[in-house]
């Protein structure tokens, strides 16, 4: 069973996502987050691939990104470094989020089968449209047991909400707004709305939002309409201010979301 799948199963609320840039703030870094957050309590870690032009991104994450691809970050550098990370002991879901072209010039099968190598669990390729996927790609990920996780918005109509479900598998990326991460702040009434719009649909699929999350106020009320959140831009900038101590500032954050 993918590792996904089996967190839902075994936990229906309160799943924190959190996402964090390979190779930043320094290359050497990605290992010693991913095992903060797993002592932590961090439900899925979410590991971004820095792209030069991510442009689903806010400037946080998009400085993030060209900082770690100055120091040196790319895909198979990232493969290098967490090929082990099973034998050490993580066991939590793993995402590798990024952008297609850099997937599609590795070479999305041999990509595929790498993730599958390491223990990688499913990826978030935000421009991978839904139809290329259906037609190309979904043999190659379900031949490595990868999930791949589609985002909605407040501007997907219901008919694709419901095409969506019917092909993900692991759980729908819950965009809050319409805006670039870190953009937004909180939840608005707005976005209950769109929430609760999604809910009545009554989706197979768990639901994580994401976009604006970024204190346990704001996580727990997510987890009002979802069976949990993910949090990416207020992370990089706890491991941007925390970079001398890593380990004690992700420590101190993620128990004061989880508190």
């Amino acid at each position: 069973m993918n590792r996904i799948s089996k967190l839902f199963a075994e936990k229906s609320h309160h799943i924190l996502n959190v996402y964090f840039t390979a190779g930043y703030p320094e290359l050497k870094d990605t290992v010693t987050i991913i095992k903060s957050l797993v002592k932590s309590g961090a439900d899925i870690i979410e590991i971004g691939m820095p792209y030069s032009d991510p442009v689903a991104d806010g400037e946080t994450i998009q400085e993030s990104n060209q900082i770690a691809l100055n120091n040196g970050m790319s895909i198979r550098l990232l493969f290098e470094q967490i090929k082990n990370i099973r034998q050490e002991g993580v066991k939590v879901p793993i995402l590798l989020m990024g952008y297609f072209n850099p997937v599609y010039q590795y070479g999305v099968e041999d990509f595929c089968k790498k993730c599958k190598e390491v223990g990688v669990d499913g990826l978030i390729i935000p421009d991978l449209p839904f139809d290329e996927f259906k037609t190309n790609y979904k043999k190659i990920f379900n031949e490595n047991g990868l999930f791949n996780i589609f985002l909605i918005t407040p501007q997907t109509t219901n008919e694709r909400i419901l095409a969506i479900d019917d092909v993900s598998e692991g759980f729908v990326y819950m965009v809050s707004s319409a805006s670039v991460t870190g953009k937004t702040s909180g939840i608005s009434p707005e976005m209950m709305v769109y929430f609760n719009r999604v809910n009545n649909l009554a989706l197979k699929n768990p639901r994580l939002i994401g976009f604006g999350i970024k204190d346990k106020e704001s996580f727990d009320k997510a987890c009002e309409f979802a069976s949990g959140a993910i949090i990416g831009s207020q992370f990089i900038r706890v491991v941007t201010e925390g970079k001398n101590n890593l380990e004690e500032s992700i420590a101190t954050y993620i128990n004061s979301i989880k508190a």
